[in-house]
């Protein structure tokens, strides 16, 4: 199987092997650039940033993402603007994952579009498939979320903390639990208060005039 096939399959959703030498350089070369990331000092934005969109194959404007960053490609990966993330973001991207803007990782998240085989034989032969994952706009996962391969999470939803997400997420809505469900749609109360009894106050409205 040559290096244009192997592409074609690792994007397309079908079966291919990952041992191939000219696949395990380019990732070689990924580790590295995590690696000069991982390194920076808290002091260092402007070299994090300019690491980011060498990494990335779209970093937008205000992306921000605290070390450390695990990723198998990076190139894979397409970030919008205002994008933040917490500490140890794992993003498995050997196919594309599409994050929008203004969207939120807690810490220790991770993006997976990888996935193997059940069949034995073929797995001990590195076979595996991969399938994109898409995140909305204005999108916030909580700490620990795992999002796995081919899912889609809507604009403006909020996924709790240790989710598993293994199934699409429609927009403006509340999902959490492993596997993780809709539980409500967000609404207008949602604009009104932050937790439950509590109004969110004219200092913290002001912002948004």
């Amino acid at each position: 199987m040559d290096y244009r096939e192997i592409l074609e399959r690792m994007h397309g959703g079908k079966v291919y092997f990952c041992d191939d030498e000219q696949l395990m350089r380019e990732q070689l070369a990924c580790l590295d650039k995590l690696y000069d990331f991982n390194a920076t000092r808290p002091t260092e934005g402007e070299k994090r940033a300019a690491l980011l969109k060498d990494i990335f194959a779209e970093a937008g404007e205000n992306c921000y993402v605290e070390p450390p960053l695990h990723a198998n490609w990076g190139k894979h990966t397409h970030v919008g603007n205002n994008f933040y993330s917490n500490f140890n973001l794992t993003l498995v991207d050997d196919t594309h994952i599409y994050i929008g803007n203004n969207v939120m990782f807690g810490p220790n998240v991770v993006i997976a579009t990888a996935n193997h085989p059940v069949h034995p034989g073929l797995r001990r032969l590195t076979a595996q498939y991969n399938l994109p994952v898409h995140i909305g706009d204005n999108v916030w996962l909580g700490a620990g979320v795992l999002v796995m391969p081919g899912v889609r999470i809507g604009e403006n939803s909020v996924i709790g903390a240790g989710s598993v997400v293994s199934k699409d997420v429609p927009a403006n809505c509340i999902a959490f639990g492993n596997p993780c469900r809709v539980k409500r749609e967000i609404s207008e109360e949602d604009y009104e208060y932050f937790r439950k009894g509590e109004k969110i106050d004219e200092t913290a409205l002001a912002r948004l005039k």
